[in-house]
């Protein structure tokens, strides 16, 4: 028995629409596979944390600032440092000088003289005078002293609490629509109109 070999005869056209169809299906496949893995999650805004700024000036002066955005109050901040370090510095010297003159002008030994390196034209007959003198000169300076450490404890709460209140007011709008006039009008007193200023506020 003689089998019959039947052949179907497939034009040019069709093979060209069947590659196409193949084509086209595995180019969408890849094209859905590379679009997924490039698309990427969108990343939470940033929050300014005022916490952060407290904590960033308390650790460092100037830090809070930074972290703020308010870069032009930095040279204040540590010029304010300076000159009270400066003057912390002076001001305990000169109480070292006086403390060790006064010291000296009271204990009775020769051989210890500072104090007349202060007094000009030193009299002993005078030296009660120059006791309590030296005394009042050295508690000057010594309380100059305490309340410039005292300023300068200040001063550095102060670094913090501006970085703090800054930090809450980072997004705060001043825009021009916020804004406050004073405009002259007609203004009630004791039942009798006069003349006066009205403020506006527009927001």
């Amino acid at each position: 028995m003689h089998r019959k070999l039947h052949t179907f005869p497939v034009s040019a056209f069709s093979v060209c629409v069947l590659a196409i169809l193949f084509l086209g299906t595995g180019f969408s496949s890849y094209s859905q596979e590379t679009f997924k893995d490039t698309v990427l999650a969108p990343q939470p805004a940033k929050v300014h944390s005022p916490r952060k700024a407290t904590i960033y000036s308390a650790a460092l002066p100037g830090l809070g600032q930074i972290y703020n955005r308010k870069y032009w109050k930095v040279p204040f901040v540590y010029g304010g440092f300076a000159a009270l370090g400066y003057f912390i510095n002076f001001n305990h010297g000169e109480y070292i000088k006086f403390r060790q003159a006064y010291s000296d002008i009271i204990d009775g030994n020769p051989n210890t003289s500072s104090h007349l390196k202060l007094i000009v034209n030193y009299q002993d007959t005078r030296e009660s005078q120059y006791i309590e003198t030296l005394r009042t000169t050295k508690d000057y300076w010594r309380r100059n002293r305490d309340l410039l450490v005292i300023g300068t404890a200040v001063f550095y709460a102060i670094n913090i609490i501006d970085a703090s209140v800054d930090a809450h007011f980072f997004k705060f709008d001043i825009s021009d629509d916020l804004s406050m006039k004073w405009v002259p009008g007609p203004v009630m007193c004791a039942n009798d109109k006069t003349m006066g200023v009205h403020c506006r506020i527009t927001f």
